[in-house]
């Protein structure tokens, strides 16, 4: 028999009280800790709701009015898995690490909490970031990646998988990355959903750089077709350090995903490009905030989003600029192509600067197919489908071009190709 808790955040908040004693660490100090001062914050907070401004344009009305288990034990037993574009995969199911499917260095992070001490909680900020909180109260598992300084970590893939067949669970992965002094790793993060079920998916990556380290991190979300995907990324880069990061909303019928990316450090680098594919019923939300903290630091960033149907999208980037970051080089763009007079899309770049000496600029465009294009394509004997869907992926290319990395570059290109003609 499968027990429901109540919808909203007392529900979770009663699953945290009653689960306590039986989460990974709470036996010991510092994380029992850690999770009490995020159970407090999000006690104080709740779900964010349209009243707060980074939340304008975004309803969670459709979890907080849903109810969900938590997938409590270990998933066993025989799982199909995609063909993955990297060498090595850590695989986890309704967020539980599989050892068993599973080749790679990365660590269970709830079987190896010890070695996370002073890394986890070090970037993630629960005080005003409710579902951070959430995820720090309730996270059971993760992955726990640590390079040393000068390792070069290939590529690795982090798969989860959630089955939503008879049960709507909540998971709540966490993952902890820290790349050494000159450390460089291609991070391939991928979430597909299977089954007719709700669920939510609640992961939380905190990433630390150290100087000159260089990670390229792309992130794949292919959730369930009544899936709820909410994903914060934490990630500083110190001197020299880059992040080079590529997000792919391609499922869920809720999804956002935020970003929170500080450089700390001169010359250090940030990538906060995607894609958002949006069709009928599909609501995605990509917000990012850039803080450069110190001088000659550059960023790049440009979000491509196609919507189909009835859907709904929304950009928010916001670069700040503190006073000590001189010669910050930044540069912000958000792209909309509407397939549908019933689509809809919220992009709000922001520019908030305080040092003189930068060179900044944001902006945004929406508009449609070109006609003249789509009826050279048909002339020449393609069908308009496919036409179609040529143009979104001659639209789209730009953006996966971006990044440099070919394997993580591939993953992305595949997961774009034939869009259009699936959903048609």
């Amino acid at each position: 028999m499968i027990t429901l808790f109540e919808p909203g955040p007392e529900g979770f908040l009663r699953r945290y009280e009653g689960l306590n004693a039986r989460l990974p660490g709470n036996r010991t100090p510092w994380v029992a800790a850690l999770r009490e001062k995020a159970a407090a914050a999000f006690r104080a907070q709740g779900f964010p709701t349209r009243k707060i401004e980074a939340w304008h344009f975004t309803d969670l009305g459709m979890m907080a009015r849903s109810a969900f288990t938590e997938a409590l034990t270990p998933v066993d037993g025989s799982v199909e898995l995609p063909a993955s574009h990297a060498s090595r995969r850590a695989v986890f199911v309704d967020g539980r690490f599989r050892e068993d499917l599973s080749e790679t260095p990365v660590q269970s992070l709830g079987a190896n909490l010890s070695a996370a001490e002073g890394l986890l909680g070090s970037v993630a900020r629960v005080d005003d970031v409710p579902l951070a909180a959430l995820n720090t109260m309730l996270f059971e598992d993760g992955a726990l990646i640590d390079l040393p300084a000068g390792e070069d970590g290939g590529t690795i893939e982090l798969l989860s998988i959630i089955e939503a067949n008879d049960r709507p669970i909540a998971v709540h992965p966490r993952h902890v990355i820290r790349l050494g002094k000159g450390a460089t790793l291609v991070l391939i993060e991928r979430a597909i959903g299977r089954g007719e079920g709700r669920y939510l998916h609640n992961p939380v990556v905190e990433i630390v750089l150290e100087e000159g380290a260089h990670l390229t991190h792309a992130r794949i979300q292919q959730e369930g077709k009544d899936g709820i995907f909410l994903s914060t990324v934490f990630a500083k880069a110190a001197a020299g350090a880059t992040y080079d990061s590529f997000l792919l909303h391609a499922g869920a019928k809720f999804s956002r995903s935020e970003a929170h990316v500080s450089l700390d450090g001169p010359k250090a680098m940030a990538h906060l490009n995607g894609a958002q594919l949006l069709s009928d019923g599909q609501f995605g939300d990509c917000t990012t905030f850039l803080d450069h903290a110190a001088p000659d630091c550059a960023s790049r960033q440009t979000v491509k989003t196609v919507l189909a149907g009835k859907s709904r999208g929304v950009f928010q980037g916001k670069i700040h600029v503190h006073q000590v970051a001189q010669r910050t080089d930044g540069y912000q763009m958000n792209q909309a192509l509407l397939l549908s007079d019933q689509a809809e899309i919220n992009s709000k770049p922001q520019l908030e600067i305080y040092a003189d000496d930068v060179k900044c600029s944001h902006g945004a465009t929406v508009g449609e197919l070109d006609e003249n294009q789509l009826f050279y394509l048909q002339t020449r004997g393609i069908p308009q489908a496919t036409a179609r869907s040529m143009l979104i992926e001659a639209f789209l290319e730009e953006a996966v071009e971006s990044v440099e990395e070919e394997t993580a570059r591939a993953a992305l290109a595949e997961a774009v190709a034939g869009w259009w003609e699936k959903v048609a």
